[in-house]
């Protein structure tokens, strides 16, 4: 097997895994699933090991284990399960915040802990709740997103996947029309995002070329934090504030009252798409090929990947017909 980490300044390379959200929209299929509600990035929905627990040893591919933090929220650490999840990962990995403000306080927070150790960071982060299913050819392109960044940090590297059908709940990202021409990887800068489009405005954007955002992404860390000061200069003093607080005795207590005054803000809603306006040029695309990734934010698609790509109760999978190469068969462990 290819050593991921080849070429890689792992010194540098940060991951970033989020795992602070309730998945409200699943609640109710995990309590008919296993009984009790749990959030979704909790429960071994295929093989042995939860999402977050798939998602981190993806992640491990390519980052060494002591530079991947995860955030969690408060409220999770009630659940046993969670805390056992969490167990084997040194206490200075786990970030908790007070409460769930959507993703950008999610990714904001426990970037100021990473600028605290390594203000010169590049940073990989990672959705907790997406199955993936050619694990090694997505990390390839986590591996090639990383290297672009180490090389031109002035962008923010978004990994992409071909849009397979008028998904209403995915975001899409519209090329520019250089298409990546002038990159001989094809990253490609974004000239729009779409979120959550209604199944005609889908159609379109598919027949345009426009890509499945996967929220799996790549950027040199001073270069996010300038970019939201410049954006959202309010959110970014309230973290600036927790930053000068981290290591101090008043640590807790300033992220309890950030928390408090904070607005919930979606990252690539009020973040990434106030960036590709005013930054035109800030933000590309890496098409992911030959690889299938679906956004598990809800229990029909869970259902419906499991039944295309043959998952069986054993957790064996026997694909017929997938994207990519895939083996016939393959044990998820």
């Amino acid at each position: 097997m290819t050593n991921l980490k080849n070429n890689v300044d792992v010194n540098s390379l940060w991951g970033l895994v989020l795992a602070a959200g309730d998945g409200k929209r699943l609640e109710d299929f995990i309590q008919h699933t296993i009984g009790h509600k749990i959030p979704k990035q909790y429960v071994n929905l295929v093989g042995r090991r939860s999402m977050l627990e798939h998602t981190c040893h993806r992640a491990e591919k390519l980052i060494r284990q002591s530079r991947i933090l995860i955030i969690v929220s408060r409220h999770h650490l009630k659940y046993a399960e969670v805390r056992k999840q969490l167990l084997p990962w040194p206490k200075q990995n786990l970030v908790v915040q007070p409460a769930n403000k959507e993703t950008g306080p999610g990714v904001l927070l426990p970037l100021m802990h990473i600028y605290k150790r390594s203000p010169e960071a590049v940073v990989a982060v990672f959705p907790s709740d997406h199955f993936i299913w050619e694990e090694n050819r997505f990390m390839e392109h986590v591996k090639l997103a990383a290297q672009k960044v180490a090389g031109d940090p002035s962008r923010i590297i978004l990994l992409a996947v071909e849009a397979q059908d008028a998904e209403v709940d995915y975001g899409y990202l519209i090329p520019t029309h250089d298409m990546g021409h002038f990159d001989p990887d094809g990253v490609w800068t974004v000239a729009r995002f779409i979120e959550k489009p209604s199944v005609c405005v889908a159609r379109s954007l598919i027949k345009a070329g426009a890509l499945w955002n996967t929220m799996t992404m790549v950027f040199k860390l001073k270069t996010i934090l300038q970019l939201v000061k410049a954006v959202r200069p309010s959110t970014y003093q309230h973290f600036n504030r927790v930053l000068e607080a981290i290591g101090t005795e008043a640590e807790s207590d300033t992220i309890d009252e950030v928390y408090r005054n904070l607005e919930p803000v979606n990252f690539s809603k009020g973040i990434l798409e106030k960036i590709a306006v005013i930054y035109p040029e800030a933000i590309a695309a890496l098409p992911v090929h030959q690889v299938f990734w679906s956004d598990w934010g809800s229990p029909q698609r869970i259902m419906d990947v499991k039944q295309k790509l043959g998952l069986t109760r054993s957790c064996t999978v026997r694909s017929r017909r997938t994207l990519g190469s895939v083996p016939r068969q393959r044990q998820f462990a």
